[in-house]
Order: C-alpha cells, then structure tokens, then sequence
C-alpha cells in the first residue's frame, strides 16, 4: 500500500483551492461558450433571461456548494489528493450533470431553450467560482 501513497498526486491546500476555482471558472466558461454557440444567435432578451437566472441559482443555490467546497478543502490537512478536492457524492453531481447535459442536448428540447439552459448554469457556476478564487487569492496573499 506504500506504493499507492507514492503515486497519489497530493498537493497542499492553496493548490488543491486553485484546482477547485480553475474547474468551475472553465466548466462554467464552457458551458456559456457551448450554449452560446449552440443555436445561430442568441437574442439578447435570452441572453439576458439566463444570466439572470443564472445569477440567481448561483446565489440560491450554487454558492451554498461552493462554500461547502472550501471548508471541505480547508479542513483537509495539506498534501491530500487533488482527487479529493471533491466529495465522492459532488464527484457524482458532476456526472449526472454531465450526462444530463448530454441528454438534454441530444433531446427534442429547442436549441434555445437549450442554450439558455447552458448559459445560466455556466454563468452560475462562473459566478460563483469567485468564492473559491477569493479564499485561494486570501491564502496566497497571507504567503507574501
């Protein structure tokens, strides 16, 4: 068992902070790109319609997470996996979010409504990614 210590890619807690903020800015940045992309334009009233209802999931709903995601990671003593940077139950959230994004795109659902779905759940998840991006910028800055 030795060995398999050895081979876990373990990093220390500001790194495992920025690995956490980097996912949901990228994923969210994504999945804005992806929605936005997805159907020829995107009227601005639907533009506007799912950054505000991704604004308020992030607020609602998405930011709880977040802040459940850092004291998870704060409480994780340094040099723990990266892998963990997740919970086993958040790691599964993911993939039922990926497989319900796939499912919803392959769907008779409209493009626009699709794409104002992608949009609204990137933008929440980018919105929200500042709460990581802020505990890891306070930990940085405590090192200088």
């Amino acid at each position: 068992m030795n060995w398999l210590k050895r081979l876990k890619p373990g990093a220390s807690t500001r790194t495992n902070l920025l690995v956490a903020a980097l996912m949901w800015s990228c994923i969210g940045l994504f999945l804005m790109a992806r929605g936005y992309f997805l159907v020829e334009a995107v009227p601005w009233v639907f533009l506007g319609l799912a950054l505000g209802v991704g604004t308020l999931k992030a607020f609602l709903v998405i930011e709880r997470a977040a802040r459940k995601n850092i004291a998870r990671i704060l409480a994780r003593p340094d040099g723990m996996c990266l892998g963990g940077v997740y919970s086993w139950r958040m790691w599964g959230m993911v993939g039922c979010m990926m497989l319900g994004g796939r499912l919803l795109r392959n769907s008779s659902v409209p493009h626009l409504v699709v794409s104002v779905i992608y949009i609204a759940v990137g933008w929440a998840l980018l919105l929200s990614s500042r709460l990581i991006w802020q505990e890891w910028n306070a930990r940085s800055s405590s090192l200088r």
